[in-house]
């Protein structure tokens, strides 16, 4: 992507039209100095909000009612005299002014057919793209090319869309679909939403093929590669304090970079999400928040969101200062880098959805992110042998597709991990050789996991909430062993709180390995995603220790909530050291305050034999040995964010 910025902002102006003197506070001047003072080189402005209204003298829409002038104009020339990038915002799944003008053009949930729509109740509502507000939504983004020619379109509230309105209904039957039949509402979805891209893309194109077009729906969907290919830069929204969680971004960057070089973070500037006025987190969150996306790889985009009176908040982006002040300081080492990874995970959300899927994925992302090891998540259209180690998250049943890559993976000396059903084919056998014999699900539940490797807590019975699964040894060595309680908790069968002790009388083999593969015979990363036990992540860190025989391309003493990470820029590489303390507030908002510095990190990487080893950005000099295509430093501190750059 050319003209790539590291420091965006998003800024939202969703703004009813009952409030008074729109944008009748916005000055150029101020505005151009409060983004200098943010550090701020790109920044979102509207065409139109999710309320529906322009923010424009528009033909085709309707202006803000309190607005008197071009505001869009009048920002986009205030950021093309300070070369500040400014991408033209259009919410097009939410349009609430035609919302209640058009009931025929909302979208119908197909639980909701024949039921009136709820205005009943603070919020926005869905737009269909299958009505007569396509047409609509075309001509605004149309005005907008002819009369602004922006570098960017932004459009929001997107998606395959489950839509049962009248015309769905009426075309879904044309066509032979029945919209009683999911499979077929959801079939009918994708063809909508296709149509939509298309009509998007030309309407954009046509007047300026160089204008990006990004389509938001929140989310990167893992292997619909036929949705991002939409889209040149991907935005990944994750707002840790908003529900998020911290560990969130990283497992969404894992697989973007697969798929794009240029990619953002989209963090905000809030307390906890979008649409809050006053609220702010504290400098260290953001600071912490904008390295992680260098770190992972990416640029940065900061969420806010602009008063009525068209004034941004000086406060706001003192805040947001303080982190790209920083930013811009560690620029020359990461435009064009490009992450290296160990390991990949098979993404669980390729086959299963972002639901159940994502439970799998959270699980590997967790443990793989807790001990700093490089990985990327991927999808069946990736190369496999980019990568040392290959991860299929419990639910990979094998297909001819799947058997074929990793065949012709494994023969070339590749790794590979394999959890609960993953490996076997629709007949439950294993499609590859694991050395043991597979015989099916454990009836009980929980069940106890006893390692025949030293832990934490030594070689006892550990409690596994996940579903087991039961095999017999061929030729493996089996590293783990189980045992079942006594009985499952029922009314009749119980004992104590939650469930019964376990029962010594049998021990059964639980995981194993055979040369470059291993198999563990329990759902174990949704299981350390739903419970998080200690003794999980042990398990799982000594199979791919085993696996991997010390190859890692690197190792750091940097504790579990620390990340590490190693990019590739021309002929050096950087290392990036992140740590933070991370606790809830409130009922469930996850915050980062004060700073906890590190002392004396290790780090040893293998690459060869550097000229120097620098603390960047302050261009200062370490000392390092070198041996056995190896080099080794102590990092002397860690203040929320080190880069190290290995020339």
């Amino acid at each position: 992507m050319k003209d790539f910025r590291l420091r965006q902002v998003h800024l939202d102006f969703h703004t009813s039209p009952l409030i008074p003197d729109v944008g009748a506070r916005f000055d150029k001047k101020e505005w151009q100095e409060t983004l200098k003072m943010g550090h701020v080189d790109s920044i979102t402005v509207f065409s139109k909000c999710h309320h529906g209204y322009s923010y424009h003298p528009t033909k085709v829409n309707t202006m803000n009612p309190t607005l008197k002038f071009d505001l869009l104009k009048a920002q986009l020339e205030a950021c093309e005299e300070i070369g500040v990038r400014a991408p033209v915002y259009i919410s097009a799944g939410f349009d609430e002014k035609d919302a209640v003008e058009h009931h025929d053009w909302l979208r119908v949930e197909p639980s909701n057919i024949g039921k009136a729509p709820d205005f009943e109740h603070a919020g926005y509502h869905m737009m269909c793209f299958n009505t007569a507000y396509l047409d609509k939504l075309i001509a605004e983004i149309e005005e907008v090319m002819v009369n602004y020619n922006p570098c960017e379109i932004f459009l929001d509230i997107v998606g395959e869309p489950m839509c049962c309105c009248e015309k769905c209904r009426a075309d879904m039957t044309a066509a032979g679909l029945d919209y009683n039949n999911l499979k077929d509402v959801e079939a009918f979805g994708r063809k909508v939403y296709r149509n939509y891209l298309d009509r998007v893309e030309e309407a954009v194109h046509k007047h300026n093929p160089e204008t990006i077009i990004f389509q938001n729906s929140g989310h990167v969907s893992k292997g619909r590669r036929d949705l991002i290919d939409t889209i040149d830069c991907l935005e990944l929204e994750s707002l840790p304090t908003g529900g998020w969680g911290y560990d969130h971004f990283p497992m969404s960057a894992a697989y973007a970079r697969t798929q794009r070089d240029c990619f953002l973070g989209m963090t905000g500037k809030f307390h906890q999400t979008w649409g809050e006025f006053g609220g702010f987190k504290h400098p260290n969150a953001l600071r912490y928040e904008a390295a992680l996306s260098l770190a992972e790889g990416g640029g940065c985009s900061i969420g806010d969101q602009m008063h009525p009176e068209g004034l941004l908040n000086k406060s706001t982006y003192a805040l947001i200062g303080k982190a790209y002040a920083e930013v811009e300081a560690k620029e020359p080492w990461c435009k064009g880098a490009k992450y290296i990874a160990d390991i990949a995970v098979l993404a669980a959300e390729c086959i299963k959805g972002r639901g159940e899927g994502g439970w799998h994925d959270a699980g590997a992302n967790r443990i793989l992110l807790e001990t700093n090891r490089l990985y990327d998540f991927i999808d069946l259209d990736e190369d496999f042998t980019k990568y040392k180690m290959l991860i299929l998250p419990d639910i990979w049943v094998f297909d001819e597709k799947i058997k074929s890559k990793i065949d012709d993976y494994l023969s070339q000396g590749g790794k590979l991990l394999l959890s609960g059903k993953s490996g076997l084919d629709k007949n439950n056998e294993f499609c590859i050789d694991t050395g043991v014999k597979f015989i099916g699900e454990n009836e009980f539940r929980p069940t106890y996991f006893i390692p025949e490797f030293d832990t934490v807590n030594g070689k006892t019975e550990y409690l596994m909430r996940a579903v087991n699964y039961r095999f017999d040894n061929i030729d493996a060595e089996i590293v783990a062993n189980g045992q079942n309680p006594y009985f499952n908790r029922t009314a009749e069968h119980f004992c104590s709180h939650q469930h019964a002790p376990n029962d010594r009388r049998l021990t059964y083999p639980t995981a194993a390995i055979k040369g470059n593969v291993a198999y563990i015979g329990w759902d174990i990363f949704r299981g350390y995603a739903e419970s998080g036990d200690f003794h999980i992540k042990e398990l799982v860190a000594y199979v791919i220790e085993r696996l991997m025989n010390g190859n890692f391309t690197i190792e750091s003493s940097i504790p579990d909530r620390g990340i590490v990470t190693l990019l590739q820029q021309n002929d050096r590489k950087i290392v990036h050291l992140l740590y933070s303390h991370t606790t809830v507030r409130g009922k469930n908002t996850e915050v980062i305050e004060d700073i906890v510095p590190l002392y004396n990190v290790d780090v040893s990487v293998k690459c060869n034999k550097p000229k120097r080893v620098i603390l960047v950005p302050q261009n200062e000099e370490i000392s390092f040995n070198y041996s056995d295509g190896r080099v080794s430093f102590t990092v002397p501190k860690v203040e929320i964010h080190q880069m190290i750059s290995i020339e």
